[in-house]
């Protein structure tokens, strides 16, 4: 736009939204103020509410968007893809790319929301992916002869491990997204294979149970075990 070319009402208002995005981004809801938003557009704060209302407002289009964004991101392979594993993979894949190439947009999520706002927030994309994936994974538990009523309980561990370990991801100088996620689907689905269809605890007496070092050594035992009897069958393919 040319120096001093006076903006339409919604050039201003998409200006507006990307100023708030990273604000918001950097400092949270509670510490961003209108003031804030407007010095930072070079604009006055009546401008602000005129266009949105207030801080809330802007708050609400500019996650609504982001929540969009990202879910449809990650549910697009759990709606296109039958195969629960590569559905699996793909999707994280596209969490931990978003991540990667905006981390603005995952900040603005994962931080504070106003209370009782109601607005779609990080934990609602989290709970509507883990609702997908719930439908794939009932279809491969009934395959295999599971309870397809405990894949709300998996869903919800695939989903969450995934997610902790993304937000671990944005403050380290570690591997690329497709590393990252070829790690965690390794662990996750691959471990998938080995499920019992009765799981239980495998207790010890509490004074049986040793140090840090005793449980490692034994967990290291358990896996050169697991590894000696080769892999399981996968949960689906």
């Amino acid at each position: 736009m040319a120096r001093g070319t006076r903006m339409t009402g919604q050039q201003r208002r998409e200006q507006l939204l990307s100023v708030a995005r990273v604000l918001f981004a950097e400092k949270g809801y509670e510490a961003t103020s209108v003031e804030d938003i407007a010095e930072r557009a070079g604009v006055t704060r009546p401008v602000v509410y005129e266009h949105f209302g207030g801080k809330q407002g802007i708050y609400a289009v500019v996650v609504d968007r982001e929540v969009k964004r990202l879910t449809d991101a990650i549910t697009a392979p759990l709606r296109v893809e039958s195969r629960p594993s590569v559905a699996a993979e793909r999707s994280a894949l596209a969490f931990l790319t978003y991540i990667e190439q905006d981390a603005t947009g995952f900040l603005l999520l994962a931080r504070d929301a106003p209370v009782g706002s109601g607005r779609g927030t990080y934990a609602s994309v989290l709970a509507d992916v883990a609702d997908r994936a719930e439908v794939l994974l009932a279809i491969a538990f009934e395959r295999r002869g599971f309870d397809p009523a405990d894949a709300p309980i998996y869903a919800r561990m695939l989903v969450g491990a995934i997610a902790l370990v993304g937000e671990w991801w944005l403050e380290q100088d570690g591997p690329s997204a497709e590393v990252l996620a070829a790690h965690a689907m390794n662990l996750l689905w691959n471990g998938l294979g080995g499920l019992e269809a009765a799981p239980r605890l495998h207790a010890v007496p509490d004074d049986a149970v040793g140090g840090g070092e005793d449980v490692a050594e034994g967990l290291a035992d358990e896996l050169a075990e697991d590894g000696a009897e080769g892999p399981d069958e996968e949960v689906a393919g």
